[in-house]
């Protein structure tokens, strides 16, 4: 079984910052949708993310250290198995070695039950326990059933507003997911009890969000970007315009003489932070001219403009 430290690349005195840190990056890489021709991926995948959910247990990691459970959160075995020096007693191949004891002991696979091991070693009683010299009939637990890693594409507005996503699970059931404030491309939501079933209780699924990008907004972290045309009349009159937001249209005020590039904001109608609160929305003025107005240009034409807009340029 690995050891969740070596798995996610950390030291032992890693910080959670680091740890958490570590794990992102992983996870990036090792993403089933970025992988998708390396099937051995989804395996490395699961694996980081089983190393971080010990790590990132405050008593699960306390207890590791202290050898009380192995590296998948399993009581360690009172016959010196678990990784340490020697196998049982010093005298066994050890994990990974000629021995091949590593897909025996993975009981996250389909390797052998340790009482068939514990038969052959010490003559004790068949499958159905540690009986013979080991006073009775103690049974390992039942494993805890695999993770399932779920990808869900999300709306841009559902994302700024966390609407529920209705998410339709491997099982056929559906449930209404409630999206976490801060959610963003590369967001893990882990769903207690929802992964493979298994005699020592159902697994966990993880599911990873993906915000779809939108036609007209755009996200720059907690605010959202917008480009609003505004026509040459509401530039130079000023007066109120209909803006669209990720949760409804509002009315904006235009100053009256704008150019464009002109950014106005709109507070609190951005994303929603980890922290409280949300972000902004900002709006960018962008003049938009008919193109072969006759009428516009006659008056361009008898319009003068003293200025030099480029001035500041040098030109």
């Amino acid at each position: 079984m690995a050891d969740p430290y070596q798995t996610l690349g950390v030291s032992r005195t890693a910080s959670e910052a680091d740890i958490k840190k570590a794990y992102r990056k992983l996870a990036k890489e090792l993403h089933p949708d970025r992988n998708k021709d390396n099937p051995k991926a989804a395996e490395k995948f699961s694996q980081v993310t089983n190393a971080y959910d010990l790590l990132n247990d405050k008593d699960k990691r306390a207890r590791f250290d202290r050898g009380e459970i192995d590296g998948d959160g399993n009581p360690a075995s009172p016959f010196g198995y678990g990784g340490g020096a020697g196998g049982f007693g010093g005298g066994g191949p050890r994990p990974g070695g000629a021995g091949g004891f590593r897909q025996q002991f993975d009981f996250g696979g389909e390797g052998a039950d340790m009482s068939d091991i514990f038969e052959g070693m010490f003559g004790g009683a068949g499958r159905g326990g540690f009986s013979g010299g080991f006073g009775g009939g103690g049974r390992r637990s039942a494993q805890k059933g695999a993770t399932i890693n779920y990808a869900l594409k999300v709306p841009f507005i559902d994302a700024a507003t966390l609407s529920p996503q209705r998410v339709t699970l491997g099982d056929g059931k559906t449930i209404d997911l409630k999206l976490p404030a801060g959610v963003e491309n590369g967001t893990q939501m882990r769903l207690a009890g929802k992964g493979e079933p298994s005699p020592g209780g159902a697994g966990d699924a993880i599911v990873t969000i993906e915000v779809s990008p939108h036609g007209f907004f755009t996200r720059d972290g907690d605010d959202v970007r917008l480009d609003l045309p505004i026509s040459l009349t509401e530039a130079v009159l000023g007066g109120q315009v209909k803006v669209p937001t990720v949760e409804r249209p509002v009315m904006l005020t235009v100053p009256k003489g704008t150019t464009s590039g002109k950014t106005l904001r709109l507070k609190g109608k951005g994303f929603h932070r980890k922290s409280g609160g949300r972000g902004d929305q900002l709006i960018t003025l962008i003049v938009d001219l008919p193109a072969d107005d006759a009428e516009l240009q006659r008056f361009a034409a008898e319009w003068k403009d003293a200025r030099n807009p480029r001035a500041a340029m040098g030109v």
